[in-house]
């Protein structure tokens, strides 16, 4: 019988790239957006309307896949954004929000899925993550902090599931070239912004021109067959980096001391700041 696959986020990017790759290996796809318009006819073999937030969306969705495909052999958990900004002025309801998506989601997911695949003693739900979990930067602490918590719970997930034939796997990418970066930045905070972190605020408002077209920015294809390697695979990982900057960011972040990582970041925000890297960014943007 032929596998199925249930995605989160298919409108672009990753999501879409993802609900291609699997088609193409044959298998069965039940892709799913908040806009449901967004996803190409030629993505998916069913496309709903889902709002990972919200707990009515998510069961009618699963069972509806259920109900046409009789299986769930996949769950990948792929919506999700990002919410840019020095800490201290992001609001704690953009915090809530971005916890919403990026951790609450697939935790609603998983536990929707999880009874089918438990009872079938088979399945695989890949969390997609993101190198930022492991690798936190100065003007993405909301980002990456829902992303370290969605490893944390994959990790633990994965352990008590073990013994049911499921396997749950976190795959991280470095930077991809999709617009996650220009919603990040539009969801900037536009006022009330700490002259404390005027550097910072710089380097994010130049991060655009580095996300698109140069070299270390990984295909949204390339990711999306990742995904598909997990998902297919007897044995998979826990964890897979995908594209050029994911295993030089998790080395980087797992071989540096703490207090030597730290002091890169500063010097690396000075440098993006006001230093040559600021004028490249900008001579970049000027070329476009």
């Amino acid at each position: 019988m032929t596998r199925t696959a249930l995605i989160t986020g298919c409108s672009s990017g990753i999501g879409r790239a993802t609900a291609r790759a699997f088609l193409d290996a044959g298998w069965r796809v039940h892709a799913t957006a908040r806009d449901p318009d967004e996803v190409p006819d030629a993505a998916a073999a069913t496309v709903s309307k889902l709002d990972v937030t919200d707990d009515g969306d998510v069961d009618r969705v699963v069972d509806r896949t259920l109900e046409e495909a009789g299986r769930i052999d996949c769950l990948v958990n792929n919506a999700g954004y990002g919410q840019f900004g020095p800490l201290e002025d992001v609001p704690t309801e953009a915090v809530r929000d971005q916890f919403d998506v990026n951790v609450f989601g697939p935790h609603r997911l998983a536990r929707a899925v999880l009874p089918h695949m438990r009872e079938r003693g088979t399945g695989t739900v890949v969390n997609v993550g993101s190198v930022d979990d492991r690798l936190p930067l100065a003007g993405i602490g909301a980002y990456a902090g829902s992303k370290f918590a969605l490893a944390g719970m994959s990790a633990a997930l994965r352990q008590e599931v073990a013994g049911h034939g499921v396997d749950v796997v976190v795959v991280e990418p470095g930077l991809v070239a999709t617009d996650f970066y220009d919603r990040a930045l539009a969801d900037l905070p536009s006022t009330d912004r700490s002259a404390a972190y005027d550097d910072v605020y710089r380097v994010l408002d130049r991060i655009g021109v580095f996300a698109d077209d140069v070299p270390g920015v990984a295909d949204p294809a390339a990711v999306a067959s990742v995904i598909v390697e997990a998902a297919t695979a007897d044995a998979p990982d826990p964890r897979y980096q995908a594209g050029p900057l994911g295993t030089p960011g998790v080395l980087a972040a797992e071989l540096l001391p703490r207090a030597w990582r730290d002091r890169a970041v500063r010097a690396g925000v000075a440098l993006a700041a006001s230093g040559p890297v600021r004028r490249a960014a900008q001579w970049a943007d000027d070329w476009r």
